[in-house]
Formats: structure tokens, sequence, C-alpha cells
């Protein structure tokens, strides 16, 4: 999963969590905002579902072992701006997050870490 010069990355955790995810609500997409709901947390959706705009930047298509199609990571311009110079590490963490992303029920919640590149 790590690329030297990948935009983001998922840890293996959050690899497995992907492969679970997708096996239950088919090909995914995530959305990350600079909103104050959902912070650091990048919202994963079923591909498609989260309407992508004009204010939005496909950062990465994620190649997933075990998952057939890419899964597209979103992030709103502003948020780019300020992270461009930032690898994204999605992760897993225990608890529930806000907002709709497929984890909640799982009792885990995606989230950012970040490197300097």
């Amino acid at each position: 999963m790590s690329d030297t010069h990948a935009r983001v990355e998922l840890t293996p955790a959050a690899a497995e969590l992907v492969r679970r995810l997708r096996a239950v609500h088919g090909p995914l997409m995530f959305h990350q905002s600079g909103g104050c709901c959902d912070g650091s947390a990048p919202m994963c959706y079923p591909e498609g579902e989260f309407r992508t705009g004009g204010s939005d930047v496909l950062l990465a298509s994620l190649r997933v072992d075990g998952v057939e199609e890419p899964v597209s990571f979103w992030i709103s311009a502003s948020q780019q701006e300020v992270w461009q110079h930032t690898r994204l590490i999605v992760d897993v963490v225990e608890g529930r997050g806000g907002g709709f992303s497929l984890e909640a029920p799982e009792g885990v919640r995606f989230l950012i870490r970040s490197r300097l590149i």
C-alpha cells in the first residue's frame, strides 16, 4: 500500500476494514472535508452516494488487495490546499465517529494521520 509518491495510503487495519465494508456495501469511496463535524475523519460511502462537485478534488484512487476496483479518495479543494504537502494516512481507531460513514456500526472509525512530504 505504501508508495513514496502516494498522497494517500491505508494502514493494514484500514485496508482490512475496507475489504469488510466492500463485501457488504459494494464499491466504496472516501470523502475528506474540512468541515467542523467530521474533522480529521474521512467519511466512507458506497461509491457515488456522496455527490462530489467543483469544490472537490480526486486525490487518489486507492488499490486495496482483495478489492476489485480502486477506492476513490476525494477531498474538498480548500482542505487539499491546506494539506498539499502532506501524505494522508487512513487508519482505524475504536469508537464511533460522527456522520454517516459506513464503519460506524462496526464500533470503529476511520481517522487521518499525516506525514509531511
